[in-house]
């Protein structure tokens, strides 16, 4: 096993917060096996790079030699976790959650080692809990303290509803910590409250507190935003490999290394030394994305794929040839044609005002070729698309067919 300060340089690359740092280090010290956990709970299908941040770190631990303890919060998802929200969350059926934790745990596994991986669902303990039990628990906080995170204390201000069930969410968190004797325990920023009153709870409890890692929450493509699919910045775990590259490609420069630290396998010693040759100028910015890119999409397909991928990106961004996959889309022939109609009839555009919006912005193309229209007008001849590729954007394609 490595040293001390090995282990820590490892755990503290990309981290946010480590409270306290020094326990970490005396946990790591007694050389046994620790017990990491991450508490998801399955609201959604659908995994994105920004949801794989926490699993990243987890597989470190992992190589490290620890134990990892992946709690499905089936229980806490009848709850929804109220953190960063500014208002209740929907109510999940146990159905939807347990298609959501299938789909969860099998995306979780192109990261986690499923050998090494403790899989538990707080129903376990959480739904024998009977009245007396939870009100023993809910005696161990204050309503100050629970007021105390900045998302209820907001939604308070502003006279937005605050459920009673929703103050419950961080003792039942804080409850999973007790009920496996976690050491640390991850999460995102927005966490942190979460995560210390389960290290509370511990303590009053005479238990060893565990130690509360919090990871940043990634931008997505846009640089701005949290990856999210609401904001359509995302890049999705299960996304087609050119996908995934080209999205890859397109987040600015400033968040390389972050997406480095917080996205791939690659040792930190190895991405420290891409951080101080960009920094020196020995490596071009561009070559820096592509190997980026590679190594992502090598992580969630497979080395040829990344290549494969690399090759259809240079083929359209880099020589200006469509695609090979180009899909072919039907629609009712009409003379005019009117543009924004058909970008959204074809896919190309969610809305005909986004579809006006891509062709005022001249990010619409057929066969290659900008459209150039007078202002205001979006009207094209039948001839003019039949048969022929439409473009909208970087990376949306399709071919017009009666």
């Amino acid at each position: 096993m490595l040293s001390v300060a090995e282990q820590m340089k490892t755990i503290e690359s990309g981290a946010a917060d480590i409270v306290p740092a020094a326990a970490l280090r005396d946990k790591l010290a007694s050389g046994r096996a620790l017990i990491v956990k991450l508490g998801v709970d399955p609201t959604a299908p659908d995994l994105h790079l920004g949801h794989a941040v926490p699993l990243r770190k987890l597989r470190q631990f992992q190589d490290l030699g620890h134990t990892v303890v992946l709690i499905i919060g089936d229980f806490t998802a009848l709850i929804g976790d109220p953190s960063g929200r500014s208002s209740t969350r929907p109510a999940l059926t146990p159905e939807e959650i347990e298609a959501n934790a299938a789909t969860y745990i099998e995306q979780a596994f192109k990261i986690l080692d499923p050998a090494r991986t403790v899989m538990r669902r707080n129903s376990e303990w959480l739904g024998g809990l009977d009245f007396a039990k939870i009100l023993w628990l809910t005696s161990q906080f204050t309503v100050a303290r629970i007021l105390e995170r900045d998302d209820f204390q907001k939604r308070y201000r502003e006279g937005v509803g605050i459920s009673l069930h929703e103050l419950l969410y961080p003792m039942a968190q804080a409850y999973d910590s007790v009920a496996i004797s976690a050491d640390v325990e991850l999460g995102g920023t927005d966490q942190l409250f979460n995560l210390l009153a389960g290290r509370e709870l511990m303590e009053k409890l005479d238990m060893e507190p565990q130690v509360c890692l919090t990871l940043p929450l990634l931008e997505g493509t846009d640089g701005v935003q949290k990856m999210s699919k609401s904001y359509g910045n995302y890049i999705g775990l299960t996304d087609a490999p050119e996908n995934m590259f080209g999205k890859v490609m397109s987040i600015p420069d400033a968040l390389m290394m972050k997406y480095y630290r917080l996205c791939t396998a690659l040792p930190v010693a190895e991405i420290d030394g891409i951080e101080a040759d960009l920094a020196g100028g020995s490596v071009h910015p561009n070559e820096a994305k592509r190997r980026l890119a590679r190594d992502i999409v090598t992580l969630y397909h497979d080395e040829q794929a990344a290549r494969a991928a690399e090759e259809a990106f240079d083929r359209v961004f880099k020589r200006g040839e469509l695609p090979e996959d180009v899909p072919d889309v039907r629609v009712e022939p009409a003379d005019p044609v009117h543009l924004p109609m058909l970008l959204k009839v074809a896919g190309l555009a969610s809305t005909t005002s986004e579809g006006r919006r891509l062709i005022d912005q001249g990010a619409v193309r057929i066969d290659g070729k900008p459209v150039d229209l007078g202002p205001g007008e979006y009207d094209v001849a039948w001839s003019a698309v039949e048969g022929r590729v439409v473009q909208a954007g970087k990376r949306r394609y399709a071919r017009i067919l009666s």
